[in-house]
């Protein structure tokens, strides 16, 4: 039954010890004070160590990392897929892949499918480059003024772990466009030439591969450093120019003009993915055709160890990179 008395009405120690609402509650009693509270507190958050605490987090969990890696690499292939870069790019290698077939003349046996081959590796020389840069110059700056970054970089998951996956997505695509573009020529080399050219085109298809992947790592750097995508495509632009038609006229020039010790012409190599892809498959096929800086190191005994060891470089390097920077990108 009640009293009849008010709330102030209580008994003073009745008053002290019931709870307080307002020394409970710092935002008043109100939601949308806490709500506020709440998007200030997350936007003061500096992403180094929202970063740190994630990596803290996961630190012991390597399993959970591949997975969540995978995860993005097939989100990634999916939405490559979907936007037909996949079929656009096979596309683009059959057709430039049957051109060289069509004018490479009508010789036989190995000789004729060497000039094939090398052909092919001038001509991917040029168009794998480019299409890996395409491909992955928008891979973060892009994803960022989607709005996709933001939500991705929200989950508990690292932001190395979302540039990995982005580019090993990529990558998929990329390396299978690639195979089944120029296999397309295979196999019109082996209808022509015998099975026996298929170890040469082989080996061929997997500098291809090689190339690309270096290309791509480098795109996905040059895009976690820009701000904007017109500067990343830029960046991506001058890369190609450099490293396709300047650096192997530069090293040319260099080699006819002064008498380079070993050392420097190694290096001139191994700097340039687009070299140690050349001269990898030139040197296996024992030929000089295609001309060029390149042609003219063919026979000069760089291992294919070491050849190989470049390019796998090239392709780690600037991941690694890329991710380590990604950290302090602010959205």
């Amino acid at each position: 039954m009640s009293d009849g008395r008010g709330p102030d009405d209580r008994n003073p120690e009745d008053r002290k010890s019931a709870p307080a609402e307002t020394d409970t509650r710092l935002d008043g009693g109100h939601a949308r004070a806490t709500v506020a509270e709440s998007v200030k507190t997350v936007e003061s958050v500096d992403p180094s160590e929202s970063e740190t605490a994630t990596t803290t987090a996961h630190a012991a969990d390597p399993r959970g990392a591949l997975r969540r890696i995978l995860t993005v690499a097939a989100t990634e292939y999916r939405l490559a897929v979907r936007s037909r870069w996949a079929l656009a790019l096979t596309g683009l290698f059959v057709i430039f892949g049957a051109m060289i077939m069509t004018f490479s003349g009508s010789a036989v046996g190995p000789e004729g499918a060497e000039r094939v081959i090398a052909s092919l590796t001038s001509l991917a020389a040029y168009l794998v480059p480019l299409a890996a840069l395409a491909l992955g110059y928008d891979a973060v700056v892009g994803r960022e003024d989607e709005g996709w970054l933001a939500v991705v970089f929200s989950l508990p998951v690292r932001r190395s772990e979302v540039v990995v996956g982005t580019y090993l997505g990529r990558l998929a695509v990329l390396a299978g466009a690639t195979v089944l573009g120029f296999g397309f020529s295979g196999v019109l080399i082996v209808r022509e030439y015998g099975i026996g050219q298929w170890s040469a085109f082989l080996g061929f298809l997997l500098g291809a591969v090689a190339a690309g992947a270096a290309f791509l790592a480098v795109a996905l750097l040059l895009s976690t450093v820009a701000r904007e995508k017109t500067h990343a495509l830029g960046a991506a632009l001058l890369v190609w120019v450099w490293f396709v038609l300047v650096h192997d006229l530069l090293a040319l020039g260099l080699v006819a003009a002064f008498e380079l010790p070993n050392a420097a012409l190694t290096a001139f190599v191994l700097s340039n993915p687009v070299s140690a892809f050349r001269v990898l498959v030139l040197s296996g096929l024992g030929t000089t055709s295609g001309g060029g800086f390149t042609a003219l190191l063919a026979g000069s005994g760089l291992s294919t160890g070491l050849l190989a060891t470049a390019l796998v470089a090239w392709c780690a390097v600037p991941v690694a990179a890329a991710s380590q920077l990604v950290r302090r990108r602010r959205l």
